[in-house]
């Protein structure tokens, strides 16, 4: 890091850190939501049932979820440049090579391939806001990464309907796959941690490391099982993991089943369907910009950041609860059910500041652990929710049932959060 000149900071921080953040994450949601997509036509060529559809559809999250730990515990030994770089570069290669699949067994194989090596994505993304941010400055930094992960998605959902219909579906995870690979140099090339940048100044450096950043300055550690134990022992990692699972269940739906839900239950075709698929990811992304400003605005107001955080994401998971209400619109009002969902899609992106809780309760040395517990717990919903849509709808033929599961998880979340969490501090843990 160079010498300040002035007592001006720079932003080095918001640019280009942030940025190359967002940018992955989007990547990184484009990459798992693209299955979405393609299952109309996928379905129908590999001759896949509903049932099958909801395996396939979990198959992401048995290893993505299993991966959290040990990628957690990979980013505290190794740190997050190249762990990011290893993480994009293979997941967008699996994505690639999902267009050579041929049937159930390979599909699955490479959707495993993506969970694993898209496992330790957002505990890097917790660690890098717990070290290049104040906390005053995580909320919005949080929202900003979150709103690309959306917005990407709904603004890119027409053009990604249009290329499947004009390359295939082969084609789409080929082209997808390889914007993704192509990032992964970009960032290897640009990226620094906080203490091998030549960009940042002293005066940024330290405004950072007097709002609770900065890189944690001991020898990595050792993983010990002793540690999850430690971590586990705390309402905060328990309350915040419920909470998140809750969440996730309602974006998984969107990320997985949503584009079916349209073609199959709502009666659209598959171009409509595309444009209807991109108002709800809008929604999303608003909500992950609102739910960040609201927070930083409290705590700033007030000092308190339970009272920031909670307020949002609880308010967030009520919203997404609402998501039965599309069970009682009629067949033949599809604005209104796009209205209900991109509410309750609006809500489900205001609980991404659970993110922003783990950057405030981790102990500086196990971030990247602490965030694949939490991570963990969040994703089981990812293996859960898939299938249980799958089966049920398989055997009714019907979204109601699918629709009341999702409400009353994210009632659940709302509980975890406003009840089982309790304070909001920086933990701090023996590793001895």
């Amino acid at each position: 890091m160079t010498p300040s000149a002035s007592s001006r900071p720079t932003n080095v921080r918001w640019f280009p850190i942030l940025a190359l953040v967002a940018t992955g994450t989007m990547i990184n949601y484009l990459d798992r939501t693209v299955l979405g997509i393609a299952a109309p036509f996928l379905t129908k060529d590999l001759a896949l049932s509903a049932a099958q559809m909801g395996l396939v559809f979990s198959a992401f999250s048995w290893s993505y979820a299993a991966l959290q730990i040990p990628g957690g515990i990979f980013l505290d030994r190794f740190g997050t440049r190249l762990t990011y770089f290893i993480a994009v570069a293979f997941w967008s290669l699996f994505t690639a090579l999902m267009g050579a699949v041929t049937s159930l067994t390979s599909l699955i194989a490479t959707r495993i391939g993506v969970g694993i090596f898209e496992a330790p994505c957002f505990p890097a993304n917790s660690r890098i806001l717990a070290t290049w941010f104040p906390q005053q400055e995580r909320a919005r930094a949080n929202g900003i990464y979150s709103f690309g992960q959306y917005a990407g998605l709904g603004f890119l959902s027409i053009p990604l309907f249009w290329l499947t219909q004009r390359f295939g579906w082969r084609g789409l995870f080929v082209i997808v796959g390889g914007f993704g690979i192509l990032f992964s140099l970009v960032w290897w090339f640009v990226y620094r941690n906080l203490a091998d940048s030549k960009s940042v100044n002293k005066a940024e450096v330290d405004l950072i490391e007097a709002g609770g950043g900065g890189e944690y300055k001991g020898e990595p550690l050792r993983f010990k099982w002793s540690h999850i134990r430690a971590l586990l022992k705390h309402r905060q990692i328990i309350g915040a993991s419920i909470g998140q699972f809750g969440g996730n269940s309602t974006q998984v739906f969107f990320v997985t089943w949503f584009p079916t839900y349209l073609v199959t239950a709502r009666g659209m075709t598959f171009i409509k369907a595309g444009f209807m698929t991109a108002l709800p990811f809008i929604g999303a992304s608003a909500g992950v910009l609102l739910g960040g400003l609201i927070s930083d605005i409290i705590l700033k107001k007030t000092g308190s950041a339970n009272l920031a955080r909670k307020l949002p994401i609880v308010s967030g998971l009520l919203l997404a609860s609402t998501i039965i209400a599309a069970n009682y619109v009629p067949a033949d009002n599809n604005a209104l059910v796009i209205l209900v969902m991109s509410i309750a899609f609006f809500g489900q992106g205001m609980t991404n500041l659970g993110w922003t809780v783990v950057s405030d309760v981790a102990p500086k040395k196990l971030i990247g652990l602490t965030a694949g517990i939490f991570n963990f717990s969040a994703n089981l919903a990812g293996i859960v929710t898939p299938m249980v849509i799958g089966i049920t709808f398989g055997i009714t033929g019907s979204f109601v049932g699918p629709l009341i599961y999702i409400a009353v998880v994210a009632l659940l979340g709302a509980f975890a959060y406003s009840v089982i969490l309790g304070d909001i501090h920086r933990l701090e843990i023996d590793t001895d």
